[in-house]
């Protein structure tokens, strides 16, 4: 009998939701009028349903006064905070399309995403960790020639902007959306570029509402719960997820802080008796290591999101035993597919919390193929994640030959992961391809690496990366995270530690130790700067 294939599809009992996100919402609102709908714990602001809607109108007449049409471009470059998911829903609301810029972006690259996406008007904060917004915003504007206008989060003109909503008559923004497809495109999100300028995931109100829909529905989403969101709602994270995931199942939005603060987020669920919280391992770590940790109460969480990049077991063991978060679940997927495609369920054991990113989602299918032939491969065997269904992007925004290498002609997006599905139709992420370092002829995997180191009672957190070797090709370091930097690991303790359980090959041959890791926004490590920083040495 041959061996099944890695081949898995969701089937759904309950269909997908046709509506746009505009009316979506309004289903929302009109269910639960007198909930509370959003939270900003910084600035005490909070709304209910019924006056978050009436928010959200007054920020899309707005729009519409500025010259805001169906199709245009919004660019939102801004910090976690109410306003942010104003602009989110108005845009959906009137059919125009958001684009999400990286706070962390400096001049060069925000000219290319206004650029590129033909951005016509820019909502931004005012300054964020040193960065003058308004003065980047200058340097660029000559060569944005789409750029109109900016409105500043915080300054007059966005109290202009709410103002101009009197312009324009009350039942505009209705009869706008009655000219809306689900299939529209609604948001723009540039996905980091490791090589080139990023590229422009578009993304449609089906895409996002339905992804954000079933993962709040696969963790048990109903109007009672509070989603704590310290991830930042430029991404998927963030905006999907997190908002898209509570306003589809009538739950309130919290919003700790403007961007990640240990402290500010535990001192938020305690607040705010919130149900949910979210993060990727890194600030789990951060908040399990708060030296007051003990003293927040977290006994309303039930549930949350691990996502962004593999959970260590004694994280996971801490975050379900210590934070309450029993029916944590992890969450697999990519910009592209918008995002999620896997998610653990509620009553999955610590091994495949753990060790799987879970199982696929109603309605999108999964494979595995040979990264070579694209022949689908049987399960227990390495190869390409690929991924099918409503969730995939409309493509990158003007850019069809890259969207062609990423989308197959039969609509598989290629992940570049590399992954095994389980038996079961759990699914193991074991590297990216570019990331798996090739020593001496083995393919060896960073995260089976890390995930053993981390129960070294030293380490805080473990990066593993291949630099170049003579002989070997590559040679495996570890770059550590020391638990007490007085006590640091030396590398004779770590290789002492790997032997007789790790294969020679596998066993860091370097070690380099750092205060924290070079991180993108989403709280992703960027291993590419820790092999270039290391690689000439």
């Amino acid at each position: 009998m041959t061996a099944s294939l890695s081949y898995a599809h969701g089937a759904g009992a309950t269909p997908l939701l046709g509506d746009t996100i505009g009316a979506n919402l309004g289903r929302t609102i009109a269910a639960w009028p007198d909930r509370e709908a959003l939270v900003d714990v910084p600035s005490g602001r909070r709304w209910t349903y019924a006056e978050f809607g009436a928010a959200v109108d007054e920020v899309a007449r707005g729009l519409l006064a500025k010259g805001v049409g169906t199709g245009d471009r919004v660019g939102i470059w801004a910090v976690n905070c109410p306003e942010w998911v104003l602009v989110q829903y108005a845009t959906a609301r009137i059919g125009a399309i958001m684009v999400n810029i990286n706070p962390a972006y400096r001049a060069h690259e925000l000219e290319y995403v206004l650029r590129q996406s033909g951005v016509a008007l820019l909502v931004s904060s005012l300054a964020h960790k040193g960065s003058d917004y308004r003065a980047l915003v200058d340097e660029v504007r000559g060569a944005c020639p789409q750029l109109r206008e900016t409105v500043y989060i915080g300054d007059p003109s966005w109290d202009a902007l709410t103002a101009a909503a009197a312009e324009v008559p009350a039942e505009r923004p209705e009869a706008v959306a009655a000219g809306l497809s689900c299939d529209d495109p609604v948001n723009i999100q540039y996905t980091s570029g490791t090589t080139g300028f990023p590229k422009g995931a578009t993304l449609s109100h089906h895409n996002i509402l339905n992804n954000g829909y079933w993962v709040g529905r696969t963790i048990g989403y109903t109007e009672q719960d509070r989603v704590c969101l310290p991830v930042p709602f430029y991404h998927c994270f963030g905006m999907v997820m997190g908002c898209l995931a509570a306003t589809s199942h009538g739950a309130c939005i919290v919003i700790p802080a403007p961007s990640f603060d240990p402290a500010a987020t535990l001192a938020a669920v305690r607040q705010e008796r919130c149900t949910s919280l979210y993060g990727v391992p890194t600030m789990f770590i951060a908040e399990l290591n708060l030296p007051d940790f003990a003293s927040y109460d977290l006994t309303s969480l039930r549930t949350g999101i691990m996502a962004g990049s593999p959970c260590p077991v004694e994280v996971m063991k801490r975050v379900v035993a210590e934070m309450h978060m029993e029916q944590v679940s992890i969450c697999y997927g990519m910009t592209e597919t918008s995002p999620v495609s896997l998610q653990t369920r509620g009553d999955d054991d610590l091994e495949h919390r753990t060790g799987t990113v879970g199982r696929v989602l109603p309605h999108i299918e999964v494979k595995v193929v040979d990264p070579a032939t694209g022949v689908t491969v049987p399960r227990g065997t390495s190869g390409e994640l690929c991924t099918r269904g409503y969730s995939v992007m409309l493509g990158y925004w003007n850019e069809p030959e890259r969207t062609a290498e990423a989308v197959d002609a039969a609509r598989w997006m290629h992940t570049g992961d590399l992954a095994v599905m389980r038996d079961d139709g759990y699914v193991e992420i074991v590297g990216r391809i570019k990331d798996m370092i090739i020593r001496g002829g083995e393919n060896v995997y960073p995260r089976e690496i890390e995930e053993f180191l981390h129960a070294h009672p030293k380490i805080a957190d473990v990066q593993v990366v291949g630099v170049a070797h003579e002989r070997y090709g590559e040679e495996v370091l570890a770059c550590v995270v020391p638990r007490d930097p007085a006590d640091p690991l030396t590398l004779e303790e770590l290789r002492a530690f790997c032997a007789d359980r790790l294969a020679h090959y596998k066993i860091p041959s370097r070690l380099r130790l750092l205060d924290a890791f070079p991180m993108t926004v989403s709280g992703k490590v960027r291993k590419v700067e820790l092999r270039e920083r290391y690689a000439a040495e």
